[in-house]
């Protein structure tokens, strides 16, 4: 009996085992990728530039073992084995051409999403990677973001019914945006952003998104069209519609919306005063940025409570308001208020606790009044833009050494006096001061070079500093550009002044003054670091010009119009990466260095209103990218060295040195007077002039002859289809090649012109 039941539980444990061994083999083969939908895959890749072998994973057309659903970016359906998912985002692939019709994505009836975003698309459509028709009834999520895609956006797109997300952003699509958009009941997210698209948007274009909360039209030409007092179905957190048409009044339609934490309106086309609603909202959120910068907002701004809302960016720039800044704005971590008519900053010392403040931009406005010393408040402060008020006056406040965090200082064109208060040697993390065109007095601080490093950029230009330039200076490593024109310095210049060794390289076209910043987060935020480009205004070529991202290639030292003397350092020579040396309007001796032909990147070149004696040298001839050259008014003697870029130069560029001869001078050096040649038996004056008439004519009749050829050639042209186009392909590619031309020999060819 016992055996008996013994076998039976063997048998039985047989029986589990094998259904077991079922079970698996056929989860195992139905999990399998779908053949017709491999097949699908591996069309899609072959119209594919994988130059990184990104996709190696995927085989080819001859391996038909192989399991689509283990390849990268391919996720299947765990039961059906049907593909559900294809992500390939910014595997910087590109394609060969345009897909055949009917694209092989639309064999993936069961794909839920689809990502291609961040590769080079080129040449492609919508509807050459997804087709016409929708295919699945069960996408949910499509990003083809930043893909080059070009063309309409088919209505098609429009009629998943399932779509959550959609994200057509940063490519070259244009046309309307179809109405059917607004039938799309799921959808989440909208990001259609940095397109051509134009047309009206009407609130059928929202008609069912009830369940809406990021959109993004940002960077088109879109016109919003809906009636004041509509109410759109969706609470938004993200409304980004930068450069679309909203004005001229406030949208009414924001005030129904209370859970944004971004909102970006700005170049929209207000003028309007902005609502007290706007300053109220019923139900406070955390504010992350709030952008209506670029418009024609007036009025003031209203002092809020910030005990509900933390703005974490606030950017109310290039407007038209006005009055005082409530002392709630100095409590966010980022304020741009450039360009507007504010005229008090009292409030800022009105907070209670530590700012989060990192960036403040207030520059030109009309502020007016001195600075108050509160600024130890505000110690996560890294980037402080106070220029161009003109009538702040008064001291810098002691309080300002505090700011720790400090990178730039941005002063200029204001009305303070006084010396720079030596607490700002303790900023010891600044890369930028620039105090230009105030009423500062007394001598150039030594400790800027014994404490500040990492300083790039220095401006004192147009003050009252004197006394010497103090050989710290040349302790600044990193420094690039130093301008300390239209002072009363005095002395002669640090021999050391080849030690800047920043200024000893080339910088490259692309070159940029940056620094990162953490900015201080809420708790449940992640710490943000950002990376900022530095922007300068700076004399360039007799114009100020603002300079960002080639800062860093202009390299740049500007001395004059001091007290300066004594010679020119010839370890001046080594800086071979400066493109601007200004020394005019001192009293400078001695000569010119003979190896400032090593300057080989000098663009502009002014050493006029001196003392300097002896010859040009030689080696100047050998700058071939020389723009600008003014040796005037000195004691300079002998010939003007013989060089492409010298002679030509106008003769104003040499003149004031009665010992310098030759050409472009109207003095010729000694030996070199032209006598008139006598005339060969035969000819006399009349028949000169006879041939000078011939030669008139000649050149007339070229003329006529020429614009007789131009008219018959033009009017083929105009008639005739192909000619016109292929006459214009010409064109363009002349044109394309004289950019590129002239932008690798921009300088000798602005001085050939004369320009």
């Amino acid at each position: 009996m016992r055996v008996g039941l013994a076998r039976m539980a063997t048998l039985l444990s047989l029986q589990i085992a094998v259904l077991i061994n079922c079970f698996v083999l056929s989860f195992t083969a139905s999990n399998k990728c779908i053949d017709g939908e491999r097949h699908a895959l591996l069309k899609f890749k072959d119209n594919l530039l994988d130059k990184n072998d990104l996709l190696s994973s995927w085989g080819n057309q001859e391996e038909e073992e192989m399991d689509c659903c283990n390849w990268d970016g391919v996720v299947c359906d765990e039961t059906t084995g049907h593909v559900i998912k294809l992500d390939l985002s910014s595997l910087y692939l590109s394609t060969r051409g345009m897909y055949p019709s009917p694209p092989p994505l639309m064999e993936l009836h069961d794909l839920k999403s689809l990502d291609l975003s961040n590769n080079l698309l080129v040449g492609n459509t919508i509807s050459s990677l997804i087709g016409t028709n929708n295919y699945s009834m069960n996408l949910e999520h499509l990003d083809l973001s930043n893909t080059t895609l070009e063309g309409e956006i088919p209505a098609s797109v429009f009629t998943f019914p399932s779509l959550k997300s959609l994200n057509l952003g940063s490519n070259r699509l244009h046309g309307r945006l179809h109405p059917s958009i607004g039938l799309l009941s799921q959808l989440e997210s909208l990001d259609v952003s940095a397109n051509s698209l134009g047309g009206v948007i009407s609130e059928d274009h929202f008609l069912k998104l009830s369940k809406l909360r990021d959109l993004d039209f940002s960077s088109n030409n879109l016109t919003f069209n809906v009636t004041s007092n509509w109410v759109p179905p969706f609470q938004l957190t993200t409304i980004s519609l930068s450069s679309c048409k909203l004005g001229p009044g406030f949208p009414n339609w924001l005030r129904t919306q209370v859970n944004y934490s971004v909102l970006d309106i700005s170049y929209a086309g207000i003028s309007d005063s902005i609502p007290s609603w706007f300053w109220n909202r019923s139900q406070p959120n955390m504010f992350h940025v709030l952008n209506a910068s670029n418009n024609q907002l007036r009025g003031r701004l209203e002092n809020i409570s910030m005990s509900n809302i933390t703005y974490m960016e606030v950017d109310f720039s290039f407007n038209q308001l006005e009055g005082p800044i409530p002392a709630s704005f100095f409590n966010v971590s980022a304020l741009y208020l450039s360009k507007n008519k504010f005229t008090e900053l009292e409030d800022i010392c009105d907070l209670k606790g530590r700012a989060c403040l990192v960036f403040m931009d207030i520059s030109f406005n009309q502020l007016s009044g001195t600075l108050r010393d509160c600024w130890s408040s505000f110690n996560s402060l890294a980037v402080l833009n106070l220029a161009h008020n003109y009538h702040l006056s008064g001291i810098l406040p002691t309080s300002i050494g505090s700011l720790l965090s400090l990178k730039a200082l941005h002063l200029g064109n204001n009305d303070f006096i006084g010396g720079l208060p030596s607490s700002l040697k303790n900023c010891s993390e600044l890369v930028a001061i620039d105090v230009g065109h105030n009423n500062f007095s007394g001598p150039i601080p030594s400790w800027i070079g014994e404490n500040l490093a990492n300083l790039a950029i220095l401006v004192l230009r147009s003050n009252h500093f004197n006394g010497s330039i103090p050989s710290r200076v040349c302790s600044l490593q990193s420094l690039q550009l130093l301008d300390l024109s239209m002072n009363r310095v005095s002395g002669s210049l640090p021999k050391c002044i080849g030690k800047l060794t920043k200024m000893s390289i080339v910088g490259s076209v692309n070159a940029v003054i940056s620094y990162t910043i953490q900015v201080p987060t809420p708790a449940k935020f992640s710490t943000l670091y950002i990376r900022r480009e530095e922007k300068i205004e700076l004399v360039w070529k007799g114009t100020v010009h603002e300079f960002g991202r080639t800062l860093g290639l202009v390299k740049s030292i500007d001395l004059s119009s001091n007290m300066l003397s004594d010679e020119i350092p010839s370890d001046i020579t080594t800086l071979v990466g400066l493109v601007s040396l200004n020394l005019s309007r001192n009293s400078i001796t001695g000569e010119i260095p003979r190896g400032i032909g090593d300057m080989g990147n000098l663009n502009a070149l002014d050493l006029s209103n001196n003392h300097l004696s002896g010859v040009i040298p030689s080696s100047l001839a050998l700058i071939d990218g020389i723009g600008v050259l003014n040796v005037s008014n000195n004691n300079l003697s002998g010939k003007v060295p013989k060089g492409t870029q010298l002679q030509s130069f106008d003769a104003s560029a040499y003149m004031g040195n009665p010992g310098l001869c030759g050409d472009p001078l109207p003095k010729h050096c000694p030996g070199e007077e032209q006598t008139r040649l006598p005339l060969p038996p035969g000819f006399d004056d009349e028949e000169e002039d006879t041939d000078k008439l011939i030669g008139n004519g000649f050149y007339a009749s070229m003329g006529v002859g020429y614009a007789v050829g131009f008219l018959v050639f033009f009017g083929t042209t105009l008639f005739n289809r192909s000619c016109r186009f292929a006459y214009t392909q010409l064109l363009d590619d002349f044109a394309s090649w004289t950019c590129v031309v002239a932008t690798i020999y921009k300088a000798k060819v602005v001085n050939a012109l004369g320009c």
